[in-house]
């Protein structure tokens, strides 16, 4: 059985897709990008501002879900240059410090809309 979710919080999505499904126990977050629901766009800044945005972005639709970041067990994370990595990295890491989810990195020709970073993220109970 699925479950689709849909935070308030987090940006609707831009294509036909949801923002999370949950299927067996096992959450699967689409691709997030650094929009703003307050403001409808990206954050001022660079890919440090971008990844915070994308991680709360990620954390809305958790919470929505019922679940944390302490479930997440894989993300995959799109840079639009890996010269962004090490930032990116550091944003990421203060959302996990113990216990890491799997990962994937690596960077792309193009993101939605012209983001510097979007990242999935699968979470199970």
């Amino acid at each position: 059985m699925k479950r689709f979710i849909n935070s308030e919080k987090a940006p609707k999505a831009i294509g036909p897709y949801s923002q999370a499904v949950e299927a067996n126990g096992t959450l699967y977050i689409s691709g997030q990008i650094p929009v703003d629901v307050t403001t409808g766009k990206f954050v001022e800044g660079g890919v440090r501002e971008q990844a915070e945005q994308v991680m709360k972005n990620i954390g809305y639709i958790l919470e929505e879900a019922g679940y944390t970041f302490k479930d997440v067990v894989k993300s995959t994370c799109l840079l639009s240059d890996m010269s962004g990595f090490a930032v990116m990295n550091e944003v990421y890491g203060e959302y996990y410090k113990e216990d890491c989810p799997a990962r994937a990195a690596f960077a792309v020709k193009d993101l939605p809309m012209g983001a510097l970073v979007e990242i999935e993220t699968i979470a199970v109970k």
